[in-house]
């Protein structure tokens, strides 16, 4: 045996590290296996954005207000795991802005016009690159570049085995693939589950120029402040599994993000990932049914800003803690007694 924590996290995304970092705070010895390189995760912009979310899907406001809870974990999550969270707001710029502001009332939001369009101060962000490394280096967390082929369970424990035959064991395994289809060895009830999440490839820009004060948003996309331009995304392309980027996508992200800022500017490399989502755009997060197996699946577009919500559902499920009021909202067995939306996605 390579080794023996308590809890193998396999996927290094924010969901994963989130879920390490929460077990590794508890007192847990964890163990995150990850083949390494860019996710969904690190190609994002790090937007912990309810209300702009809320906005732009037409969200009801019984979503919208679950993701503004999700929201209203962070300064804890962050001060706890040493990340830096930026405060300072979103602002809308779009047709209608009087109509986007009404629309963020009656979602819970506060809402002002500002010039041409309309600012938030309920969405916040992080770097999402740097929350990463901080995430990883985490005490308790002990992260390895490993390819997963297959699981099995035997004596109250999973073993987890790698491509190159390294092999893990522990009581407690949390599956943090993203979209990637199912391992071996996995229950056929949580296969099935894993090979129903939608691929959604995502696409943004990195743009050297003066950073704006606050992420810009609007119809086309968005701008994000980081500390040498702005981040110029993102593209939700469904069923897409291939992280490969697309020219012409790359030239009209620059040419949004810039109008957006009003600013000049020099593109780096796009950054792309691919995102899971289940049908009703929460994520898969808790026990799956089978003991010692626990998901943190299919954020959609809003791992970033459910990451602590899921770490702590996660957290509380492999303890026996009572679930907290949104777990059974996140829950695997939602799907699970549900059948037919086994076959959605």
């Amino acid at each position: 045996m390579s080794s023996s924590p308590d809890v193998i996290v396999i996927g290094a995304g924010v969901l994963g590290l989130s879920s390490a970092a929460e077990l590794a705070a508890r007192g847990h010895e964890v163990t995150v296996l990850d083949p390494g390189g860019d996710n969904a995760s690190s190609a994002a912009a790090g937007m912990i954005a309810p209300a702009m979310e809320s906005l732009i899907d037409g969200l009801s406001p019984d979503h919208a207000a679950l993701l503004k809870r999700g929201r209203d974990l962070w300064p804890a999550f962050a001060s706890r795991h040493g990340l830096t969270l930026h405060l300072d707001g979103a602002e809308w710029r779009g047709d209608d802005p009087d109509a986007a502001a009404a629309s963020l009332h009656r979602l819970g939001f506060a809402a002002e016009r500002m010039g041409k369009g309309v600012f938030t101060p309920d969405d916040w962000r992080v770097e999402a690159q740097a929350s990463l490394a901080l995430l990883s280096e985490r005490q308790g967390v002990t992260r390895i570049e490993a390819t997963v082929a297959c699981l099995s369970y035997e004596s109250n424990a999973w073993t987890v085995t790698a491509d190159d035959r390294q092999v893990w064991s522990a009581p407690a395994v949390v599956l943090a693939t993203g979209a990637a289809t199912a391992l071996e060895g996995l229950p056929e009830a949580v296969s099935e589950i894993v090979n129903a999440i939608e691929p959604i490839r995502g696409q943004l820009t990195p743009v050297t120029c003066v950073a704006p004060g606050r992420v810009i948003r609007g119809p086309g996309g968005y701008a994000t402040p980081t500390a040498d331009g702005v981040l110029c995304g993102a593209t939700m392309q469904s069923g897409e599994r291939e992280p490969v980027a697309d020219p012409d996508i790359t030239a009209k992200q620059i040419a949004n993000g810039l109008a957006l800022t009003g600013a000049e500017g020099r593109a780096g490399e796009p950054r792309v990932g691919i995102r899971g989502a289940w049908p009703d755009g929460l994520p898969l997060a808790g026990a799956s049914g089978a003991p010692g197996l626990f998901l943190a699946l299919a954020p959609r577009r809003n791992g970033w800003l459910l990451g602590p919500m899921v770490g702590g559902i996660v957290a509380d499920g492999l303890e026996g803690r009572a679930p907290r009021a949104d777990a059974a909202a996140l829950s695997p067995l939602r799907v699970l007694t549900q059948p037919a939306a086994r076959s959605a996605g």
